[in-house]
């Protein structure tokens, strides 16, 4: 499976913005999806992840009610929709895909597959 990530920006606090992660690979629907971020000078943290038909959600607390994680399988593409971004958000933020869907796998950031980042910059 390779991953691509896109739709970083720069963004004012409050603001919105929506990444895309495509995937290549015929094995898309079998796995589940997620997103990780990285802000500079800290490790990488768990953000979102979605199980391989789309019905159940992990997300991390400071997350939960802002961001919302989708899929289109149709398109092999999953969704971060990101709203009322603080400057904390600012990171690059990666996809991931794995077979496994628990909650202690992805909150671990134990995915297989990885892709580049896309960079979210959010100005107070």
């Amino acid at each position: 499976v390779q991953l691509q990530a896109f739709g970083g920006g720069l963004v004012q606090a409050g603001g919105s913005l929506r990444l895309s992660c495509a995937a290549s690979g015929r094995t898309f629907l079998s796995r589940a999806m997620g997103w990780f971020r990285q802000a500079p000078g800290k490790e990488r943290e768990f953000v979102a992840a979605i199980n391989w038909s789309g019905d159940s959600t992990y997300y991390r607390e400071s997350v939960k009610g802002r961001f919302t994680i989708s899929r289109e399988n149709g398109k092999n593409t999953v969704y971060l929709q990101l709203n009322r971004l603080k400057p904390e958000d600012t990171a690059v933020y990666y996809c991931a895909a794995d077979h496994a869907y628990t909650w202690d796998n992805w909150y671990n950031g134990r995915a297989n597959y990885w892709g580049q980042g896309t960079q979210v910059t959010v100005s107070s």
